[in-house]
């Protein structure tokens, strides 16, 4: 009976994670295709190329506050889950994806949505760090932990891929107000689901050997694998910005279009999460991660070379599936590199901080690199760079290797020293 309920208890945490993903990506999302035709707008100036392209800066500073707030505050989240648990800050978060979306909907000038894409960084930081520290906590079981995790982050996908469209087709048709209104009813459904599911008592039981900050940024791997995350996500955050405005320059693309364009990388980043988790984990995690980032790297290259918009279907179909595997096979693996100590919420603010920098540094960069060498040498630098990262990849699988001398397997079965923990590490990936 106990173990029925606490299965339950788990399903209704996995679900709680799930929605609280899936309405920040979408408020994530939604606003891409809205944004630089709306800024455009405002200025008076939405039939002018050349200031449409102008407003790649705007729009990328813009879109990158969100992520360069959730940058600052995700360490901060990491360290206050300790002291408080996983259940509030992800409530306080969801607290603030409500503030977010009624900001984005009433908001009529440049400096409000800036606000409200700010606030949406909190919103992000304590959703990310404490909905992963939740379900690394809940299942601590390496095979359920891959399906589950890449379960939930396959929430991400739903939600990009519902709110790219949505946000394109309601703006075009019903105006900015109508899919921020849909999104906020919906937070609130998911907050009142919190209420009556989370535990806002519950103690982290964690120690604190090899659970510091210190040990954890001196960990090479942990430094690789978020690395990797950041480089995999790099592409899409720098498309965001700059592809609708390119569509309109380049391909006359309808406005319909300009959020559409999106559903392939979507798709594709579902099916990775979904279904590459197992595979990952049985095969090989660090090998599954350098065939997916070699995927990103092709598919970001292919971009550019598109003359109509169908052209795009099969890289970005790449890029999405590309960056769904690398975090399928990543993102759980660096649970089990602190499992001992139980600091879930300090490992997972290093991996969301990855995907912030992309998302922060991303637009910016890029918005600023299109004006100055094009859209066409951009993507190609972003598709060589993830080339040439896979080599990192490839080391830390070669290096992993080497603890994994019989004396040393001694060692770990007679006494629980430091390396155990990277035991656990090769042991996820002896099909290298």
């Amino acid at each position: 009976m106990a173990n029925e309920e606490s299965k339950n208890s788990r399903i209704f945490l996995v679900i709680v994670v799930y929605l609280s993903l899936f309405l920040d990506n979408v408020l994530l999302t939604v606003l891409v295709p809205i944004i630089p035709d709306y800024l455009c707008t405002l200025e008076g100036n939405a039939t002018s190329i050349v200031n449409s392209v102008d407003e790649n800066g705007r729009v990328g500073l813009l879109l990158s506050s969100k992520a360069f707030i959730q940058l600052i505050l995700n360490p901060a989240v990491g360290t206050f889950i300790g002291s408080t648990g996983y259940a509030k800050p992800l409530f306080f978060g969801n607290m603030c994806l409500l503030i977010t979306a009624l900001l984005f909907a009433f908001g009529q000038t440049y400096e409000v949505l800036f606000l409200a894409r700010s606030i949406q960084g909190i919103s992000s930081a304590c959703i990310g760090v404490s909905g992963m520290s939740l379900l690394a906590s809940q299942y601590p079981e390496e095979d359920k932990r891959s399906k589950i995790m890449g379960f939930v982050l396959g929430s991400i996908a739903l939600g990009v891929l519902l709110g790219y469209p949505m946000g394109s087709v309601l703006y075009d048709f019903e105006g900015k107000m109508a899919p921020f209104l849909l999104v906020a009813s919906f937070i609130v459904i998911s907050i009142s689901l919190q209420i009556f599911t989370l535990d806002f008592e519950t103690v982290i039981q964690k120690s604190e050997e090899n659970g510091s900050w210190m040990t954890l940024l001196s960990d090479y791997r942990i430094l690789i694998i978020s690395g990797a995350i950041w480089c995999s996500t790099s592409p899409m955050a720098i498309l965001e910005p700059c592809l609708p405005i390119w569509l309109k320059s380049h391909i006359k693309a309808e406005k319909w279009q300009l959020g559409t364009v999106f559903i392939p990388d979507s798709v594709g980043y579902l099916i990775g999460t979904n279904f590459f988790g197992l595979i990952a984990y049985r095969y090989g995690r660090c090998k599954t991660a350098v065939l997916a980032m070699v995927l990103v790297g092709v598919s970001a290259t292919l971009v550019p070379t598109a003359t109509t918009v169908s052209q795009l279907i099969i890289p970005h179909l790449g890029m999405g599936l590309g960056i769904g595997v690398a975090d399928a096979a990543l993102v759980p693996l660096l649970a089990s590199l602190v499992d001992q100590s139980g600091n879930y919420g300090l490992v997972y603010s290093i991996q969301q901080a990855a995907v912030s920098l992309a998302y922060s540094v991303g637009p910016i960069i890029g918005g600023e690199l299109v004006r100055s060498i094009g859209f066409n040498w951009v993507m190609r630098i972003v598709g060589l760079t993830n080339l040439a990262y896979c080599t990192l990849l490839i080391y830390v699988a070669v290096e992993q290797k080497k603890p994994l001398s019989q004396e040393e397997k001694k060692d770990y079965n007679s006494i629980q020293m430091t390396v155990s923990k990277y035991e656990r590490f090769c042991d996820s990936d002896d099909g290298l």
